[in-house]
């Protein structure tokens, strides 16, 4: 079992301390440590944060690497959002590496909306098969290399936003012959991986207040990818579309309630395994391995219950249900979520958080519960 311990936790965890001498603390601290423990900045200037990241696990070794997000905005006017450029990258003693980079860019009064993203991922993972209904007794780990390109971009039409998507990817994967039942369902373009591009339409319609701590308004996003293979052994042909609404509400000035559905489903007669909506992340139905279970079509839903204690704290609890599916939506098929967490906005005046969440799924039949630990910067949604 993984086990996860970073370091901006324990500067977390020496908060009181720091204000029992801030002086002292102000004194020897960088800059923009000062910004995320004492400062608050209503300037509209730009932030930085580093999250230290060390890990450990039996088949990876030790782990070592650290996240950080840069935000910014390219106007001094109210109405613009922030913008943020975010890079992950880590490494580890067996010689594995997962690196990323991600932006979010906001041009001044929001008239376009651009996002990037490129990633590299030399990590192993564990596949269980396809399907709602897969067995821990199945668990395979799995070496994959994967290189993914993504972006898109869209312009402003009042609430609405209209554009593109475009990229590409290069999967990568061994899997051994060791008589698994999943294994007779991967074909050997499955069991390779495979190269591919895709391009298609995105549209927005976006009415929050705030971007990135939203207490009231909502979003609606739909796209969708349309892929080609690459290269003589792909001829892959298909098309990803999803769509995600969120939608949040003021209770009062502290607490909010934000509610957010999601459904995917992988187009075609052709169903690589590594393209296929994966049930669990951190982000929606925390508490299952991302990956557990995956099929051509997922629908997932949950509600979060924030609480802001303070300008630099606050916390949540939330509940949510999902499942994945082969053709046919079979409500009896849905599986149970919740958990809660912690909260604290290194940027009060941007609304930008560092989460910590536990989440809790199902008991199956002779397996233990499902639950995960999360450490990520920003809300879920």
């Amino acid at each position: 079992m993984r086990k996860y311990v970073t370091l901006i936790l324990l500067g977390l965890l020496c908060v009181g301390n720091a204000y029992a001498q801030p002086k002292f603390i102000k004194k020897i601290a960088p800059k923009f440590v000062r910004k995320m423990l004492f400062e608050k900045d209503s300037s509209r200037s730009a932030s930085f944060f580093l999250l230290p990241v060390i890990s450990s696990a039996p088949e990876t070794g030790l782990e070592l690497g650290a996240s950080t997000l840069y935000s910014f905005y390219t106007d001094t006017s109210k109405v613009t959002r922030v913008s943020n450029i975010f890079a992950y990258g880590t490494f580890t003693t067996e010689g594995q590496q997962r690196v990323s980079l991600s932006s979010s860019y906001w041009t001044a009064q929001n008239r376009y909306h651009y996002t990037g993203l490129i990633s590299y991922v030399n990590f192993p993972f564990n596949f269980y098969g396809i399907g709602n209904n897969t067995e821990k007794s199945s668990e395979q780990r799995i070496s994959e290399k994967r290189l993914r390109i993504n972006f898109s971009g869209e312009k402003r039409l009042g609430n609405w936003y209209l554009g593109y998507v475009a990229g590409g990817y290069n999967f990568t994967y061994r899997i051994d012959n060791t008589g698994k039942p999943f294994e007779a369902q991967l074909t050997p373009y499955d069991r390779n991986g495979g190269a591919g591009i895709f391009a298609g339409p995105n549209i927005t319609f976006d009415n929050r207040n705030n971007n990135t701590y939203t207490t009231k308004g909502m979003v609606v996003n739909a796209y969708l990818n349309v892929m080609h293979g690459l290269f003589a052994d792909n001829n892959y042909k298909g098309s990803f579309f999803n769509i995600e609404y969120a939608q949040f509400f003021s209770l009062s000035k502290r607490f909010v309630v934000g509610l957010n559905i999601q459904e995917q489903s992988l187009l075609g007669n052709q169903t690589p395994f590594y393209l296929l909506p994966e049930l669990g992340n951190d982000e929606m139905m925390r508490g299952y391995y991302n990956g557990r279970y995956r099929d051509k079509n997922l629908l997932a839903g949950q509600t979060e219950l924030r609480y802001r204690i303070s300008d630099r704290i606050g916390i949540a609890a939330f509940a949510g249900t999902g499942t994945v599916f082969r053709n046919k939506l079979d409500l009896k098929q849905f599986k149970p979520n919740y958990g809660g967490g912690l909260r604290y906005f290194f940027d009060t005046e941007k609304g930008l958080t560092m989460r910590i969440d536990y989440g809790v799924g199902q008991q199956a039949a002779g397996e233990k519960r499902q639950q995960g630990f999360y450490m990520s910067l920003g809300e879920a949604f």
